[in-house]
């Protein structure tokens, strides 16, 4: 059996249509963001100020939804397990801090009836897509290493393993640290957040941190590429965000802060493509071990 059909054989169906459902409404999440950041208080879950925080947020949706696509079009588990143990932190954190603060989203009777529907199918879309994940996810897992499907893979080099190691620690420590103590955001972050703003960014940055971190644990091109189409994306559409909104930014050391980490994500993603695929002639030396 060759290594496309033992990888295709450890991922069902299922695990690809439910990645794929979730990108889809993370698109339209991120559509509403970056298309109306100023319309919040109308088409979206609660309202959002600065506008820099919805294009940023929407920034992070739309990347995130590049991920979700990639993780279904994955030849396996061992491939597509970035994309679910990243959608999976992020959602999870996401609805705590839905639960948290829920006295801050549309669900009232004061708000429009375009931004109730949306707050409440945000509260169903958070409570289900964990679950069914976590579900799907768990028996992916365990139907990979039942069937002991073999994975050859070109390692990554050691810079590049670290850099992503290292962007890991950042993103996940203030990540948490947004989560934990959001008025910490006033010395952390580089625009004004609110208590529930930077739980939200907290938790992408949580998210991104973890799919970093993976990728820099597991270890193998073809396996991470996922994470750098993501990363590309991601830093792109920051750029453009800071194009339209850059003047929210207060300045300072954590805007440059904010500007480096922009850079390192960019050249790890960047970096991660260029390896290329692993079968390419002069590519890194091979090893194989098992999903």
């Amino acid at each position: 059996m060759t290594r496309r059909r033992a990888d295709r054989a450890a991922t069902s169906s299922a695990l690809a249509r439910l990645l794929l459902v979730a990108a889809g409404l993370v698109f339209l999440a991120g559509l509403q963001l970056t298309v109306f950041p100023l319309r919040t208080a109308d088409w979206f879950a609660w309202t959002v100020q600065p506008p820099m925080t919805a294009v940023f947020l929407g920034a992070a949706y739309w990347s995130s939804a590049v991920l979700e696509v990639a993780g279904a079009r994955a030849a396996g588990w061992h491939r597509a397990r970035l994309a679910v143990g990243s959608v999976l932190v992020f959602t999870t954190l996401t609805l705590v801090v839905t639960l948290v603060h829920l006295d801050r989203f549309h669900v009232g009777d004061g708000h429009p009836m375009s931004a109730r529907a949306v707050a409440w199918g945000w509260l169903v879309i958070y409570a289900g897509v964990p679950v069914a994940l976590a579900a799907v996810g768990w028996q992916e897992m365990r139907r990979a290493r039942a069937e002991g499907a073999a994975v050859t893979g070109s390692a990554l080099p050691v810079a590049l393993r670290t850099l992503l190691l290292v962007l890991a620690v950042l993103l996940v420590g203030t990540g948490v640290v947004l989560l934990v103590a959001p008025g910490s955001a006033s010395t952390l972050w580089s625009w004004q957040l609110t208590p529930l703003t930077a739980r939200a960014v907290g938790a992408w940055l949580v998210g991104l941190g973890w799919a970093a971190g993976h990728a820099g644990l597991v270890d193998e091109v073809e396996a991470v590429r996922p994470v750098g189409l993501t990363g590309v994306a991601f830093v792109v559409l920051q750029a453009v965000a800071l194009v339209r909104y850059g003047g929210d930014l207060t300045g300072g050391m954590a805007a440059v802060g904010y500007g480096v980490v922009l850079l390192a994500l960019g050249v790890a993603s960047g970096w991660i493509l260029a390896l290329g695929h692993p079968s390419r002639p002069g590519g890194p030396p091979t090893r194989r071990h098992r999903a």
